[in-house]
């Protein structure tokens, strides 16, 4: 007994058996709990064996919501309902929330007018639907050594895309490249 109470475990800081499991009925192990019904009410402090009786004189469930606490409280609730509730909301988060991508375009010093007005549409169709887009020029060789005609290419292409992107972070240069990152306007 001593064992189990050094390694932080007791009466009061019991543990679901998995993280997402749920202390309900005869998982609840503490001796006593606060105890609330069905509609809100607190019935007062109740051993376990008194709570489970209560819950099951109205045919319902013993969850524990909030395990941390001392002592314990547990509500009496209809566990099925409770978990649908809970899938419920979980559903509406995940539908709620966008993910944004993050998209590349990636060019050389050299690349002409007519091929940034292409990969100019198509970094407008990504800001429309949402995405950041990361803007690279990639220098090789001796181009390292005139950085401003890359920048310029860049100021080109940012220029381009003005109407639909707001620069969030301007032109640098790491190593080989240059990059800028874009993302879409918030009216359009």
């Amino acid at each position: 007994m001593s064992l189990i109470l050094s390694a932080g475990y007791g009466p009061y800081n019991q543990k679901p058996v998995r993280e997402n499991e749920d202390l309900v009925n005869n998982l609840i192990r503490f001796p006593e709990v606060l105890l609330i019904d069905s509609n809100g009410q607190s019935l007062g402090i109740k051993s376990r064996n008194e709570a489970l009786r209560i819950a099951e004189e109205a045919n319902l469930d013993l969850l524990c919501v909030a395990p941390m606490a001392k002592p314990p409280v547990c509500k009496i609730v209809d566990y099925g309902k409770y978990r649908f509730e809970q899938q419920k909301k979980a559903r509406e988060i995940k539908k709620k929330q966008k993910i944004i991508e993050t998209k590349e375009v990636r060019f050389t010093p050299q690349t002409d007018k007519h091929d940034l007005e292409v990969k100019a549409r198509a970094a407008i169709e990504w800001l429309q639907a949402g995405n950041r887009v990361k803007v690279t020029v990639r220098f090789r060789g001796r181009q390292l050594s005139h950085l401003e005609i890359g920048e310029e290419n860049l100021q080109n292409f940012i220029e381009l895309v003005k109407d639909y992107a707001i620069v969030e972070k301007n032109p640098t240069v790491e190593g080989r490249n240059m990059f800028a990152f874009l993302g879409p306007k918030k009216d359009k």
